[in-house]
């Protein structure tokens, strides 16, 4: 029944995407990249949430919630504020100035050398992190799942090997063959099985702690072990609460602002107003969030007891004890949905990258878009087959998927968001100093993580590297300046409507205010404390948003009055 089930639902998301897509112009650079520049905003709210939500958050989070408190919650929730500087200040630049990559930012700002040297970050980035953990994650799920190692007697890394080449081959024939729009449409069909299957989870997990009775289950985890609904780390939880405004929040902001495969589906928005939907779209679905990738593994935590190694199987546990088999199936087509939009959507964005930054100066042929495109997909088979290689070997780690991938990222991460901070708000500082930057900050990262072992949570390096970064390049600014300033292009030369969107401003602070109240609900004035009054917190901040929007409206149509 679980693999029937499986089968079905995959099948039938795997045909009306190509139903949908079947008549979409792939000969053009512009169609296979940029989806033709038609995405709808729903669509790319959706595909946005589910290129990031890959089985890396899925089962990462809820191991760590499992361990420890709600702390973690940061990596996710807190990206919000990012989205809404990505919706009303960065996509009207990118969009304006047409842009099909975002190291192309790097060229007109700096030069053509800073812009290889940030192409070559990302796709290490996507080829040894990014793609290879998608892939490593979603075959975690599937094993526990499915019991590869006793169905057809296979050691544990046998069935690891087989079920991350079968995730790999299906997810390259969506990216290498469809390109973002056929990603987009997938990802949008399996982001509505994914929230269903994921809100299953919980529960079927409280139904079964109280035996039979859901509210039974409510009521066991919010009087028992209470402290673990904090959100408010300490300094040894995940996430010391002092990381929320240091390095977590620069890494939200690289990989929701400046993060190809994030910002490819924005770049690829009918205009500015479906984009900026999509994005806070997306933000509004991060602040639920907690519901799928924390709250399972607080479940757990009360169903299994503690103890459970490695802890990122404590979620397919989880899923294996309290679902039906029926629904099981329906829900691990929800995961394998999950990891193909990560692992195609990255492929697709590392192909872009390499078509669109490297190639020109790698080689220096001239490529019609047809050419373009047949490279783009043999490109993009090399690197399938290089990630399906790597991913295996991830098995060998000894702490959890999700901190042990985020101690990586900080080699590339943190200098491109530096160097685009920098770019943004200075006019002068040159190339030369750019790319001396993003070294030193390679060679003191790796001393102070892995060699000197600093006693310091990595995400407060990460913040201090961070402002390292930006003082060294300023400082290096005042010898190495460009021959004239920077300035930006005051034409549009996408062609799209640059409009913003009538409600961006209020989603936004109904959004910023949402973040807040999440935090107070999850520490000791609300559900982390028996003296916490939870339903005090969630009245108050009902009562702000009623205030805020009428004073938003009444604004608006005063305006609108003027006008």
């Amino acid at each position: 029944m679980t693999l029937i089930s499986f089968l079905i639902v995959t099948g039938i998301i795997a045909l009306i995407s190509w139903w949908k897509t079947r008549d979409d112009d792939l000969s053009t650079s512009k169609g296979y990249f940029l989806a033709g520049r038609g995405l709808s905003g729903a669509v790319i709210g959706c595909s946005m949430v589910l290129t990031s939500l890959s089985t890396e958050q899925i089962i990462g989070l809820n191991a760590e919630s499992y361990k420890g408190n709600f702390s973690i919650i940061a990596w996710t929730v807190q990206s919000v504020i990012p989205l809404c500087v990505l919706a009303k200040v960065l996509l009207p630049k990118y969009i304006k100035e047409g842009y099909t990559t975002i190291p192309e930012f790097f060229e007109n700002r700096y030069d053509r050398a800073t812009r290889l040297i940030m192409s070559t970050l990302f796709l290490f980035f996507y080829l040894f992190i990014a793609i290879p953990v998608a892939l490593y994650t979603g075959a975690i799920a599937f094993n526990k799942v499915f019991n590869l190692e006793i169905v057809f007697g296979l050691t544990y890394a046998q069935s690891m090997w087989i079920t991350i080449w079968t995730i790999g081959i299906v997810g390259g024939i969506y990216a290498i063959f469809g390109g973002l729009k056929a990603v987009a449409v997938s990802d949008t069909l399996n982001a509505i099985i994914l929230i269903i299957g994921g809100l299953l989870v919980p529960i079927f997990g409280l139904k079964f702690l109280g035996n039979g009775n859901v509210l039974n289950g409510i009521s066991i985890v919010t009087t028992q072990n209470i402290e673990k609904f904090s959100a408010i780390g300490g300094p040894k939880d995940a996430v010391p609460w002092t990381a929320i405004f240091t390095g977590i929040l620069i890494v939200n902001f690289f990989y929701w602002t400046t993060n190809q495969a994030i910002v490819q589906r924005t770049l690829g928005a009918k205009d500015l107003k479906s984009g900026q939907k999509g994005i806070l779209l997306a933000s509004i679905f991060l602040l639920l969030l907690p519901i799928m990738l924390n709250l399972p593994g607080l479940i757990a935590y009360h169903i299994v007891g503690e103890g459970l190694k490695p802890i990122d199987i404590a979620y397919p546990e989880l899923v294996n004890k309290v679902l039906p088999l029926p629904l099981i199936g329906f829900f691990i087509a929800a995961l394998f949905g999950a990891v193909l939009s990560t692992f195609n959507s990255f492929l697709n964005s590392a192909a872009t990258i390499f078509c669109n930054d490297l190639l020109p100066i790698i080689s220096k042929k001239e490529r019609s878009d047809k050419e373009l495109i047949i490279f783009a997909k043999k490109i993009s088979t090399v690197m399938a087959l290089f990630t399906m290689v790597v991913a295996p070997f991830l098995m060998y780690g000894t702490e959890g998927i999700f901190l042990f991938t985020r101690r990586f990222a900080g080699f590339f991460n943190i200098p491109i968001v530096a160097l685009f901070v920098v770019g943004i708000l200075n006019r002068t500082v040159s190339g030369k100093a750019a790319r001396i930057t993003v070294i030193l900050h390679i060679l003191l990262y790796y001393s102070l993580v892995w060699i000197f072992k600093v006693k310091v949570n990595f995400v407060h390096v990460m913040g201090a590297l961070f402002v390292f970064d930006v003082i060294v390049m300023l400082i290096l600014g005042i010898f190495f300046k460009r021959s004239t300033p920077y300035n930006e292009s005051k034409e549009n030369k996408s062609n799209v409507d640059l409009a913003d969107w009538k409600y961006v401003d209020l989603v936004i602070m109904i959004v910023i205010s949402g973040l807040f109240y999440l935090y107070a609900l999850l520490s000791p004035i609300g559900l982390a404390s028996k003296s916490g009054k939870p339903l005090l917190v969630t009245g108050i901040f009902l009562i702000v948003e009623i205030i805020m929007v009428v004073y938003f409206l009444r604004n608006y149509r005063r305006k609108k009055e003027n006008l």
